[in-house]
């Protein structure tokens, strides 16, 4: 059965209605050789090459670094444009994109940490965020539950990822206003993923 003709806005993502698709359900096959998890593993690769050539650099602005931190972050719009083109979803693709999303960013932040590019209050806070997503992501999926990315929470990955890279080429204080950008958004995205956690913590309860 060919597939429905897919509009631009969805192949954009801009339009996100409807449910997820089946490919990615837990139950799902993991099917780790498609086009999209091909352009995932070339995030991963990037990461290592990011760090050490940033950590190799005197000041922590190393060029071809930034180079490797912008292609890795923005690889991670070019697959799901993939996966929406070629129908290629799959269960490893939900897992671990969001996973690298968070490894990219913490690596960026521990550069910026390491050589003060960015205040490194605001890096704590982030880093509290993402430790905080991932012990309570962790709780969730024990009990059964499932919670979907909110818009702030899939806003919030650009700009974060945008003060970061700005930070490692020198440039603090546009960097700084991203980074600001980037926190408010994922903080309201944890205060509704934690609400919408205690509802079905209720919901579970009564039933």
């Amino acid at each position: 059965m060919p597939r429905a003709r897919l509009s631009k806005r969805r192949l954009l993502g801009f339009d996100r209605s409807g449910p997820p698709p089946p490919q990615t359900a837990a139950d799902a096959a993991w099917h780790p050789w498609t086009v999209p998890n091909a352009i995932g593993y070339g995030r991963i690769a990037l990461i290592p090459v990011f760090l050490v050539l940033d950590y190799d650099s005197r000041h922590g602005t190393n060029t071809l670094a930034a180079i490797c931190f912008f292609l890795a972050g923005g690889a991670d719009y070019l697959d799901g444009i993939a996966a929406r083109l070629t129908g290629q979803y799959s269960r490893l693709g939900a897992v671990l994109d969001p996973l690298i999303d968070r490894t990219l960013v913490l690596a960026g932040a521990a550069v910026c940490w390491s050589y003060e590019l960015l205040p490194r209050w605001a890096l704590a806070v982030l880093l509290v965020r993402e430790l905080l997503m991932l012990f309570a992501g962790q709780a969730w999926l024990r009990r059964g539950f499932a919670l979907a990315i909110n818009w702030p929470g899939r806003i919030a990955v650009a700009p974060t990822m945008l003060g970061i890279w700005l930070g490692l080429l020198g440039v603090r204080s546009v960097g700084e206003v991203f980074l600001y950008v980037g926190l408010s958004l994922a903080w309201i995205a944890t205060a509704v993923y934690f609400r919408d956690g205690l509802a079905q913590t209720s919901v579970s309860s009564s039933t």
